[in-house]
């Protein structure tokens, strides 16, 4: 008897430097995971399992930590506003993002004049 194997087969083998490449290269000139599992024809999940995989085994590093870095911009003056806040105010602080996200925090804070 004999078969034939028509179209590409589909169990393949990476070796553990290749898995290294093909997650090194998510977040690279803005690639996303999904583009970087198409590119090389393997599914997201099976990224996630090599991440987790070579972490656990020690051969793929920890993400870095955060990092901040200084913003410099120039003051914005508002126009002179008499503002004598009651007993118990509080003040709203609202971050816009990118995409149109906005996070706003309500907390006691301290209003400081310019």
């Amino acid at each position: 008897m004999r078969v034939e194997i028509l179209g590409q087969e589909r169990r393949r083998r990476w070796t553990d430097q290749q898995r290294l490449e093909i997650i090194g290269a998510v977040g690279v000139n803005g690639a996303t995971l999904t583009e970087v599992a198409q590119r090389h024809d393997v599914t997201r999940q099976q990224i996630y399992t090599w991440r987790y995989d070579l972490k656990k085994r020690g051969l793929l590093g920890a993400a870095p930590e955060a990092v901040f870095l200084p913003l410099d911009l120039p003051a914005v003056r508002a126009p002179e506003v008499a503002y004598n806040p009651g007993p118990g105010a509080t003040s709203m602080v609202e971050l816009r993002l990118t995409k149109g996200r906005t996070l706003r925090f309500g907390s006691d804070i301290e209003v400081i004049s310019l």
